[in-house]
């Protein structure tokens, strides 16, 4: 069972434990993980994964100084020793000015906002390989695709409980389901595979089995025969599934860490435009059966909605408790946390608003541009903004998508593209970073 009370409790123990041990102030945060996974291929079950885990986290300070661990054995006699080790390992750190549990009179108090997370669903693995089976059948009969590369269909739950020694402890349950399919169309060394696939918090808004495998297959097909386009400057249109890494370049430039550090291409930029007039990319971390919504931080800090970037202005950086100290700044309820180690900063769902042009608009004056569907490589530089990528998808000429195109790199500086980013009117929210179709002009393409 989880038992959100028992791990509460369990996580509120540890934190005294440390404290009767000597520490001046602890936190303490605890995972349990369950999951179930079906793997099938060209019509035959391949793998059943089941997993059921747990992790508990301690941090705590003497004086200045600061120690983190954690274990997988919870038993009374391990959980004593982590103790003992965590509390030794902080009278021997060096001191930090900046670390610390967050500021007590901005915990979250009263009741936590209600997030829809988790359905109560628990599908038999027969559910799952039905779903996997139905969304690879679906794809591999889409005409040209030759092969599969497999398909899954997963469910799992999670529990999370942190405790602090300054009376916070609280936790929630979250469910989360997911279903893809990656097939192969053509053959020989003119083959092309593409995927598709679909993550819910709830089992009844997973998307159906039979529509991702169609869109796995079609995408398959349609890259078939790819040609390379002519190098030199152009406009760049990036598809929602690859377009949400532009605001997720965003987001680690505005963490606190990147700030404090001074190794974000934005540092100096709150306040003044990033974006073109009209731009709004906000974080709702109360988005009913939101992939990352959350009631409060890693911290324990009451999260809310915010505009990130509202009417093209960067409006505020993402600050856990220590980068916030550094910086001179209150902690803006954005802190992450793992099963160990000190808290982060992060966004929940994350999202640029929908223009008010149409898909067929937005690429409609384009002579000769590119869409981008597949980014390549991690080229970006987080320090300078330099931005440079590998990528396929298809050309654009006179307004329409045409032949197929691989082998390119798209290059530019995000400084740059952030502020020449016009966003069409195609939004849905299907992932934890979401946008529309997105068209940045002035790229450099480097193709044949």
């Amino acid at each position: 069972m989880f038992s959100v009370s028992e791990a509460e409790n369990r996580v509120a123990d540890l934190v005294a434990a440390a404290q009767r041990a000597g520490a001046d102030a602890a936190d303490a945060v605890y995972y349990r993980n369950a999951s179930t996974e079906v793997q099938v291929r060209l019509g035959t079950l391949e793998d059943v994964g089941r997993s059921d885990g747990e992790e508990i986290g301690l941090r705590l300070f003497v004086g200045k100084r600061s120690a983190s661990v954690s274990s997988s054995d919870l038993s009374g006699d391990a959980l004593s020793a982590l103790v003992e080790r965590a509390v030794a390992m902080a009278r021997e750190a060096p001191d930090d000015d900046y670390a610390g549990l967050a500021p007590a009179d901005r915990l979250l108090t009263g009741e936590a906002i209600h997030i829809d997370g988790d359905d109560g669903a628990d599908p038999a693995p027969a559910e799952l390989k039905a779903r996997a089976l139905a969304a690879e059948e679906t794809a591999r009969a889409i005409a040209g695709v030759t092969n599969s590369e497999g398909a899954g269909a997963s469910a799992g739950r999670t529990l999370m409980a942190l405790a602090t020694s300054t009376g916070f402890a609280r936790g929630f349950v979250t469910s989360g389901y997911g279903c893809s399919a990656s097939v192969i169309a053509g053959e020989g060394a003119g083959m092309q595979r593409d995927y598709a696939y679909h993550s819910a918090r709830y089992l009844s808004d997973l998307e159906a089995s039979e529509e991702i495998g169609r869109r796995a297959g079609e995408r398959a097909v349609k890259r078939l025969n790819p040609g390379k386009l002519a190098s030199g400057p152009m406009p760049v249109v990036f598809d929602p599934r690859v377009g949400s890494s532009l605001i997720g370049h965003l987001a680690g430039a505005i963490t606190g860490a990147a700030i404090a550090r001074k190794t974000s291409f934005l540092l100096g930029k709150r306040g003044e435009r990033i974006f073109a007039p009209g731009i709004t990319i906000r974080d709702d971390p109360h988005r009913l059966r939101g992939l990352r919504s959350r009631a409060f931080d890693g911290e324990g800090l009451p999260t809310a909605p915010i505009d990130i970037v509202a009417d093209g202005v960067l409006q505020t950086w993402l600050l856990d408790s220590a980068s916030a100290r550094q910086l001179g700044e209150q902690p803006t309820g954005h802190a992450t946390r793992g099963g160990s180690g000190a808290p982060g900063a992060g966004t929940s769902n994350m999202f640029l608003e929908a223009g008010t042009i149409s898909v067929a608009d937005l690429i409609g004056d384009i002579t000769l541009g590119v869409f981008v569907t597949e980014l390549i490589g991690q080229g970006v530089n987080g320090i300078t903004g330099d931005y440079s990528r590998g990528a396929s998808g298809y050309a654009i000429r006179n307004g329409q998508l045409a032949e197929p195109v691989a082998e390119i790199t798209i290059a530019g500086n995000l400084t740059d593209m952030f502020l020449a980013l016009t966003p069409a009117d195609d939004l849905e929210f299907r992932r934890a970073m979401d946008v529309p179709t997105v068209r940045i002009d002035g790229m450099t393409i480097a193709g044949a």
